[in-house]
């Protein structure tokens, strides 16, 4: 190991040369070294966009304006619904005062002598809704499928067009094409089928004349199939590919891997579009009242005449003679109000018990 060499000494101090400081006899340190190496700075000039930024104003003022903005759109939901709720009670009055609670579970409907429930309104709307949503909910989820897993690529684009089209006929069409081909079919054909094979449910028995409750039901099941299979298609293809994957490596069959890793995935969304079609059902108007027959009865056939919430206020309130009778119709608007408030609270309850309140996951 080399020795180290140790430092010279200093020259003695001369007569001529002046005496020495302690800052002198220090050894220069790191720093002036460095600083001596780093060369002067020089002033580099403002990028386009930190001049840019320089020469606005303050942004506070448009945030809290932008903010101020966007909770108004949202208070504006809730502005909407209190005026809707206090123009139908204001205008139900009479009707509330003369019957009260009574109105919405008295079965009778007679104007002449000013006697009006809303029961059979009711009921007929719920019927006809949930009956459709069991014929739309599994074709429309068996077309949401086969789009999103099974449809040749040529074939998607056409079909997913032609489902979206079905959503864009208006209801009166939907009406006539019921009144024209949909009540002969059921009055000749399908009606008696059902009679021979189910009539012993009770459900198909009595006159058959084509218009009635399940006629009502087959035309709101094809008006809300495309709702149904199209927002059921989008969530569907929303579920990652990686979802597939890992099903299918397990050694799932394709089957098991769309119950397993596609539906179970988008049951939240699937359930959502159901709500979306039953609130299309509740509120249908002009197509079920060209084939429902607008009887004001509850009957326990399928194939009985019937009257739901919306058709009555189309069919009778150009008709209303009378403050009561008026009054009544517009409480029959406040029921069907209330009746989707509660189907949709229902709906919400179902999807939390379903989910267990859980938020939707996309893994």
């Amino acid at each position: 190991m080399p020795l180290e060499r140790e430092p010279e000494p200093l020259p003695p101090p001369t007569a001529s040369s002046p005496p020495l400081d302690a800052t002198q006899l220090r050894a220069p340190s790191i720093v002036s070294f460095v600083a001596a190496a780093e060369p002067a700075s020089v002033e580099q000039p403002a990028s386009v966009v930190r001049q840019y930024l320089s020469t606005r104003g303050n942004g506070g003022l448009a945030d809290k304006t932008f903010a101020a903005a966007m909770l108004l759109c949202g208070l504006s939901i809730f502005g909407i619904v209190v005026f809707i709720l206090t123009v139908l009670v204001r205008g139900s009055n009479l009707s509330l005062a003369q019957f009260g609670f009574r109105f919405f579970v008295h079965t009778g409907w007679d104007p002449v002598s000013g006697d009006f429930g809303a029961l059979p309104f009711i009921a007929g709307t719920l019927e006809t809704s949930f009956l459709a949503l069991a014929m739309a909910v599994p074709l429309a989820l068996g077309v949401a499928v086969f789009l999103s897993e099974l449809c040749p690529a040529k074939l998607r684009a056409p079909i997913s067009f032609l489902t979206e089209l079905l959503a864009a006929i208006p209801s009166v069409v939907y009406g006539l094409w019921g009144v024209f081909v949909l009540v002969p079919l059921m009055r000749d054909t399908l009606g008696p089928l059902l009679y021979k094979y189910l009539g012993w449910t009770g459900l198909f028995e009595g006159y058959n004349f084509g218009v009635g409750l399940l006629t009502a039901s087959m035309i709101l099941a094809i008006m809300i199939l495309p709702i149904i299979s199209s927002i059921t298609r989008d969530i569907m293809l929303a579920v990652p590919t990686s979802q597939r994957e890992a099903v299918l490596a397990l050694g799932a069959t394709r089957w098991e891997m769309i119950r397993t890793g596609v539906l179970r995935n988008a049951r939240i969304g699937i359930v959502g579009a159901v709500i979306l079609g039953l609130g299309r059902a509740l509120g249908e108007t002009m197509a079920v009242t060209m084939v429902i027959g607008n009887r004001p009865e509850i009957a326990k056939s399928l194939f009985a005449p019937g009257y739901t919430l919306a058709s009555v206020i189309a069919n009778e309130f150009t008709e209303a003679t009378g403050n009561l009778y008026l009054s009544a119709l517009v409480e029959i608007g406040l029921a069907l109000f209330l009746v989707t408030i509660m189907v949709n609270a229902i709906a919400r309850a179902l999807v939390w018990a379903v989910t267990r309140g859980a938020p939707a996951r996309a893994h």
